[in-house]
């Protein structure tokens, strides 16, 4: 059966970009352990299916697909030193990307795009908790610029298309997600599968608000570690606080549960420590 007859047995398509990622896995075992409705169709792409930074790629993507929705999670993402590092880099891959998807889905007739943003593109100085009507109130941290102002831009387009053609482009701005199939690079990650990975090393040698400190904590304490943990007070901290607001989640999910922090760093930690050898780092 043709690509398009299959799919037109289905009345939504959902095109899910970044679907290899931390995000998009997590959807993928959502939609497989039965979460999805009988009348949807899944595709999880990874980048190894286009290249979204380029245009034409972009576009034959979509004509390939034709998604009624998109959940857009493709970003060029890093930790703190590998986006100082890279800060342009961040900038301009990030605005291509998000502007040939949300683009390719303007002119494809995409009925609704959903896209994912972060907390690293509030402000840094600012009053808390932040929510969604504060993220353009000043300039983001320094350290992340690029990828900050790329993802923030991201906002901006939505509206643009809303306004002008009257599209549904949304997005939603989780805030310091971990798990299963992040990325366990200790340079180029971010910093709690950084923090596993590094105490799994060490080793293998020898809704609250949680500091660096107690993150670090939790992390030796489900793995196990019994050696001396010390604080290299000379690297960059990047932003200080990003503590977010979750009331417009509980106005929409009053009933929503949040895993405990302890329970989900236990959950990471036994999937990094039995998935050693696939993980990304």
């Amino acid at each position: 059966m043709a690509d398009g007859e299959r799919m037109g047995m289905k009345s939504k398509r959902i095109l899910v970009t970044g679907g290899s990622g931390l995000v998009g896995k997590a959807i993928e075992q959502l939609v497989t352990e039965g979460e999805g409705q009988a009348d949807e169709e899944w595709i999880f792409l990874s980048s190894k299916d286009a290249d979204l930074t380029n245009a034409a790629e972009t576009s034959a993507l979509f004509a390939k697909y034709q998604p009624t929705h998109v959940i857009h999670l493709a970003a060029m993402v890093g930790g703190l030193f590998r986006n100082m590092k890279y800060n342009l880099d961040f900038w301009r891959n990030n605005v291509h990307m998000n502007d040939n998807v949300l683009h390719s889905a303007h002119l494809h007739g995409v009925t609704k795009v959903v896209s994912c943003l972060s907390t690293c593109i509030f402000p840094d100085k600012t009053s808390y908790p932040i929510d969604e009507t504060m993220i353009h109130n000043g300039p983001p941290h320094r350290s992340n610029f690029g990828y900050s102002y790329a993802k923030r831009m991201i906002d901006v387009q939505n509206r643009a298309y809303s306004e002008q053609h009257e599209r549904m482009f949304t997005s939603v701005i989780p805030t310091n997600v971990f798990g299963k199939y992040d990325n366990f690079n200790i340079e180029d990650g971010h910093v709690l599968p950084g923090l596993i990975h590094k105490t799994y090393l060490a080793q293998m040698g020898e809704e609250d608000e949680v500091s660096i400190k107690e993150a670090a904590e939790s992390i030796v304490t489900a793995m196990g570690f019994k050696g001396e943990v010390t604080f290299d007070t000379s690297k960059s901290d990047g932003q200080y606080k990003k503590t977010a607001s979750n009331s417009k989640l509980r106005k929409y999910l009053p009933d929503f549960k949040f895993t405990p922090f302890s329970q989900a760093i236990k959950e990471t930690c036994n999937w990094f420590v039995a998935n050693y050898e696939l993980a990304r780092k």
